[in-house]
């Protein structure tokens, strides 16, 4: 099963693609307003409107042999914990081996962000290479 924080994952329609190649189910979890799609192998899960309810509901059903796509340090972490794979949406993985440095990396960074508010929007954009490298790595993630 491959688990999508969808609200804002820009990979959704790779995800469809692979999964369906591979023939694996999807769970697409959002508070709403994506596009539920025609694919039978895709299912929409919508969680109550919330800071953090779509992250709460992955993080409780995702465990071992499942794939989680998301950008959520503290959802990854959770993830890893409960013995899935997790892929950012970039195609970089996270696990037991660097999840606990992207925490901290993540929690350096939000400091920074509250000690200069005019550091903003620093991060560079999705590229295609992005998207290309996610494609390989779900692939191989599913293989």
């Amino acid at each position: 099963m491959i688990f999508v924080d969808a609200d804002a994952c820009p990979v959704k329609s790779e995800v469809e693609t692979v999964a369906t190649r591979h023939k694996v189910a999807v769970k697409m979890v959002s508070n709403g307003g994506i596009r539920p799609s025609a694919n039978p192998l895709i299912e929409s899960v919508f969680v109550d409107a919330g800071p953090d309810e779509a992250d709460k509901w992955i993080a409780d059903t995702a465990g071992p042999g499942d794939v989680v796509i998301t950008n959520d340090i503290p959802l990854a972490a959770k993830c890893v914990e409960a013995g899935a794979k997790v892929l950012k949406p970039n195609g970089d993985p996270l696990n037991d081996a660097n999840v606990r440095e992207a925490l901290s990396m993540r929690d350096l960074a939000a400091d920074l962000r509250a000690a200069d508010p005019f550091r903003q929007g620093s991060g560079r954009g999705f590229s295609k290479a992005d998207r290309s490298r996610f494609l390989d790595a779900l692939d191989r993630a599913l293989r």
